[in-house]
């Protein structure tokens, strides 16, 4: 097999980020979000170009998720961040989130995830890849389980990387 010169993995990626950019864009023109949709958004904390409040980064000094459901305000999104403002404890912050700092993206209300492996450290960053997992294999992640007594099925997880040229 050739040397992939396109980097498939890298256009997949930035597609897929595209998805999170197009919907995130929609609900700050609607300004509130469609039907019983809302979001888990997990991102790196101490990532280039993330800004929240000391605070919030000593509470998540690497990743934090934020749910963006009822008590959002003044979503901007552009083609390489969003900004919000959300509520932590009754104190409002605000936010700036690029989306390539973005580990995960779930909308529980229709089972749908992306997974980004996106690396801690610049020593993680040879090994990274792109996770996608089919929409009816999703099971909740446990912040947003409810307890009703319904077992989870375990998640079909499809790696991209297996796709990649083996170096």
């Amino acid at each position: 097999m050739g040397q992939d010169h396109i980097r498939y993995d890298i256009l997949a990626q930035d597609a897929l980020r595209g998805v999170i950019r197009k919907v995130l864009s929609e609900v700050a023109a609607t300004g509130r979000l469609p039907g019983d949709h809302h979001f888990f958004i997990t991102f790196l904390t101490g990532a280039p170009g993330v800004r929240i409040s000391q605070h919030l980064k000593s509470k998540y000094p690497e990743q934090m998720t934020i749910v963006v459901q009822h008590q959002f305000w003044d979503l901007k999104v552009n083609e390489t961040q969003f900004e919000i403002g959300l509520s932590f404890s009754d104190t409002p912050e605000r936010l700036v989130v690029p989306f390539n700092t973005i580990r995960g993206f779930y909308d529980p209300s229709v089972n749908f995830e992306l997974e980004f492996e996106v690396p801690l450290s610049e020593e993680e960053d040879a090994g990274a890849e792109i996770t996608a997992i089919p929409i009816e294999s999703v099971a909740k992640p446990a912040e947003s389980q409810a307890d009703n007594g319904e077992e989870k099925k375990p998640a079909s997880v499809v790696s991209l990387d297996s796709f990649r040229k083996k170096q």
